[in-house]
């Protein structure tokens, strides 16, 4: 596994989610001229190589993360979530760093404020030269997530649950995990 899988299964949740919502506004005769659920339009979402994409997918088959369904391969939320909350953290540590100018994470996304209380007032952000608030720097799971979430806002959300959980102590990582939970098993 390489920390890219987790963003790619995570963009494909996401969406998921935006189709389900997108059916229940849609109307009859509206026809999608592209197939987001492609291998180049994931690629070119994530700002990741169609090559990536397509390892990605397979690797996460291989560690049961992902199933194959009707010649189509799908993200395994449950197996997805029990490693986001358990090993995720071990897996791909969050590496903190300076104080720097990027994208809020973890407790101070602004998804998240409010709802989880980080100990002291340190804000986390991914270095991002676009990015509006300055806060420690954490490494984010994937080069390319911080420009990928700000391009989709509940990948954005998914991915500051993640680092609530990689950073957070055990009352604001379970906190997280509950509502990462609720997100990813209720689409």
């Amino acid at each position: 596994m390489k920390s890219q899988d987790i963003l790619v299964l995570l963009k494909w949740v996401s969406l998921e989610s935006q189709e389900l919502g997108a059916l229940d506004r849609a109307r009859p005769g509206v026809a999608v001229s592209f197939d987001p659920f492609s291998v180049r339009e994931l690629g070119q979402a994530l700002y990741i190589s169609k090559t990536e994409i397509s390892e990605s997918l397979h690797r996460s088959v291989d560690a049961g993360l992902a199933i194959r369904s009707h010649g189509r391969i799908k993200p395994n939320r449950r197996n997805m979530l029990e490693f986001m909350i358990h090993g995720l953290k071990y897996a791909f540590p969050a590496k903190k760093g300076a104080t720097e100018r990027g994208i809020e994470t973890a407790f101070a996304a602004p998804m998240l404020q409010g709802d989880l209380i980080s100990a002291g007032s340190e804000i986390f952000v991914w270095p991002f030269a676009e990015g509006k608030a300055r806060g420690a720097s954490v490494t984010p799971l994937f080069k390319s997530a911080p420009q990928a979430a700000l391009q989709d806002a509940l990948l954005y959300e998914y991915l500051a649950l993640i680092d609530a959980v990689r950073l957070g102590n055990q009352r604001e990582s379970k906190l997280a995990g509950q509502k990462l939970e609720h997100r990813l098993l209720q689409p």
